[in-house]
C-alpha cells in the first residue's frame, strides 16, 4: 500500500468538507419545502419559511387530500402512465438505436438525418392541437398524453451513441449461430444497454410523471382522473382564485392556505420520484457519461 503524506491527508479531509458542504447546501431547499408544508399560513406570512415550523399543522395537507377518491385516482393514472410509457418508450428508442447502427442497414444515415431534422423545428402549437384533436380524435383520451412523452429526438441519439459502445462482433457472432435479428437484440445486445437503459427510462419517467402541459391541452372537465400534477396544479389556482376573490376577502388568511400548499404540492408530487431515483443513480450516472463520450 502507498503511505499517505500529510498533505495528501490533508487534501483528501479538505475534500471530503467541501463535499459534506455542498451536499447539505443541497438538501437545505428540501428541508424548507418540508418543514414549510408542515407549518400554518399566518406563521409563514409573519415568521416566513422555516425547516422547523412553528405553529406545526396538516392543514395544507388536509386541503389537498380534501377530496381523496380524486387524488388516489389522479396518482393511480400518473403511476400507470409513467410504468406503460417509460416499458414502451424504452423499446421503441432502444431498439431504433440499435437499428440506426446497424452495419447492413442501408437506411440509417438518411434516418439518422430526418431524425435529428425534426429535432430543430416544430410546426407550433396551432398545427400541434388540431392534428391532436381532429385528426388523430384524441380529445379526452389519455394517449394524448402517453403518445407525444414516448419518444423524442434526442433520447433516440442519446441511445445511438451508447449502442457505438456494443462490439458488433457480438451481432455477427448471433448471426453464426443461426439467431434472428430480435432473438439477438433481447439475449445479445440489450443486457449490455442496462446503463443506457436506466438513463433514459429515468428521463421518461420524469416526464411522465411531472406532466401537466398535454393535459391542460387535451384533458377537459369531463375526465374525472386527471394526472397527479394538472390536478394539484388545478388545486393551487382554485386556492388562489379564492383568495382573491370578493367572497375571499370575508375570510382569513388560515382558512385557505397558499404558500404552505405549494409547498405541500411539491412534497406529494416529488416524494415518490425521491424514493426511487437512488436505486437508478449508478446507471444515471454511466449511461451519461458514455454516450456523451461516444458523439
Amino acid at each position: 500500500m502507498v503511505q499517505k503524506t500529510v498533505s495528501d491527508r490533508f487534501v483528501e479531509n479538505f475534500s471530503m468538507v467541501v463535499i459534506g458542504l455542498f451536499a447539505l447546501l443541497c438538501i437545505f431547499p428540501f428541508l424548507l419545502i418540508i418543514g414549510t408544508s408542515f407549518n400554518s399560513e399566518a406563521a409563514v406570512r409573519v415568521h416566513g419559511f422555516s425547516i422547523i415550523p412553528d405553529e406545526p399543522t396538516l392543514q395544507a395537507y388536509r386541503m389537498i387530500f380534501k377530496s381523496g377518491r380524486v387524488i388516489f385516482g389522479s396518482y393511480i393514472v400518473t403511476i400507470l402512465l409513467t410504468l406503460i410509457g417509460t416499458l414502451l418508450g424504452l423499446s421503441i428508442i432502444s431498439m431504433t438505436g440499435y437499428a440506426l447502427n446497424r452495419h447492413d442497414f442501408p437506411l440509417r444515415n438518411a434516418i439518422s438525418f430526418f431524425i435529428y431534422f425534426a429535432s430543430l423545428f416544430s410546426a407550433g402549437l396551432a398545427p400541434y392541437y388540431l392534428l391532436m384533436v381532429t385528426g388523430y380524435h384524441l380529445k379526452d383520451n389519455y394517449l394524448a398524453i402517453l403518445l407525444p412523452l414516448m419518444m423524442s429526438p434526442w433520447l433516440i441519439i442519446l441511445m445511438k451513441n451508447y449502442v457505438k459502445s456494443v462490439p458488433y462482433e457480438l451481432t455477427e457472432a448471433g448471426k453464426i449461430d443461426g439467431a434472428g435479428d430480435f432473438t439477438i437484440f433481447v439475449q445479445l445486445i440489450l443486457p449490455m444497454l442496462k446503463p443506457a437503459l436506466a438513463t433514459i427510462g429515468l428521463f421518461l419517467a420524469l416526464g411522465y410523471w411531472n406532466e401537466w402541459y398535454q393535459s391542460s391541452l387535451f384533458l377537459s372537465a369531463r375526465v374525472e382522473y386527471k394526472p397527479l400534477q394538472y390536478m394539484l396544479y388545478q388545486i393551487i389556482n382554485q386556492v388562489s382564485y379564492l383568495k382573491n376573490s370578493v367572497a375571499g376577502s370575508y375570510v382569513t388568511f388560515t382558512d385557505f392556505p397558499q404558500e404552505t400548499l405549494k409547498m405541500a404540492t411539491a412534497v406529494v408530487a416529488t416524494g415518490p420520484v425521491v424514493l426511487v431515483y437512488p436505486f437508478v443513480q449508478k446507471y444515471f450516472i454511466a449511461g451519461i457519461t458514455v454516450g456523451a463520450v461516444k458523439g
